[in-house]
């Protein structure tokens, strides 16, 4: 893609090696590196020993991973960000109230990212931090927000987004997604069965700000097991509303305070 004549494609690079390393791949050789990154490996070479200096990477001499200090440049976000310390105190009510884990995220290009979570036990095979990253159309998060979307930018982000079958209840295509966001726009609200993990369902609505964006969203996670689709909506949809509600007016008290992003 062209690029603006401001752009520093060596940050941008940089960038990139420190998205390497994930939970699959916590460990990175060179080549590894070079290879994920699309770099040489004298490139390479550089950004790894460049941000071992600085910090943000170690390394055993053949191996490279993440040191701790990398967590500063997500927690630089999250301190700014009123949602997570607004909505926690919400999220710990509802969890005592309906004894389901409860989360929020936002969305973060094609994906969602967990800013605050509730555990009551774990019911995924995949463990959820802050910091998760799961691909927005698969969850019921990640769902409400693309509802809410402009038009122009919906159409933008189905032309590009890759909708892997994930199990067999995935929605995968951009049709079949475009009429389940406009019905989760319609009823204000998402439920995903089975679609991101086997023996998973979710509920989730959308946290509005003034202007009616929806600058995240609010789930509660159950297992397949415990509950039917229709259960969760009536036992679940009333409470997970009521404390979406109550966020969005904690929020417009915090605004003036913090820019809300």
């Amino acid at each position: 893609m062209p690029r603006e004549p401001y752009y520093v494609q060596s940050l941008e690079r940089g960038l990139a090696v420190i998205r390497a390393f994930d939970a699959r791949n916590p460990e990175l050789t060179l080549s590894d590196v070079a290879r994920a990154c699309g770099l040489p490996r004298a490139a390479a070479r550089r950004f790894l020993l460049t941000l071992t200096d600085l910090g943000y990477v170690r390394t055993d001499g053949r191996l490279f991973s993440l040191a701790p200090r990398v967590l500063e440049l997500g927690y630089s976000y999250l301190s700014s960000l009123s949602l997570p310390e607004v909505a926690e105190p919400h999220l710990e009510r509802l969890v005592a109230e309906v004894r389901e884990s409860s989360s929020m995220s936002v969305l973060d290009g094609d994906d969602i990212v967990y800013v605050a979570r509730v555990p009551t036990s774990r019911i995924m095979r995949v463990a959820i931090n802050v910091g998760t990253r799961f691909p927005a159309y698969a969850t019921s998060m990640g769902r409400v927000m693309l509802a809410a979307l402009p038009e122009p930018e919906l159409d933008a982000y189905l032309a590009r987004a890759k909708l892997e079958r994930l199990t067999d209840r995935t929605i995968c295509t951009p049709d079949a997604l475009r009429a389940e966001l406009r019905q989760v726009h319609l009823q204000g609200h998402s439920i995903v069965d089975q679609e991101l993990e086997e023996g998973l369902r979710a509920i989730a609505a959308p946290i509005r700000d003034r202007t009616g964006a929806a600058t995240g969203a609010v789930n509660i996670s159950v297992h397949a097991a415990q509950a039917t689709v229709d259960e969760i909506r009536e036992r679940l949809l009333p409470p997970l509303l009521a404390a979406t509600a109550a966020i969005e007016a904690d929020l417009r008290v915090a605004a003036p305070r913090r820019t809300i992003t």
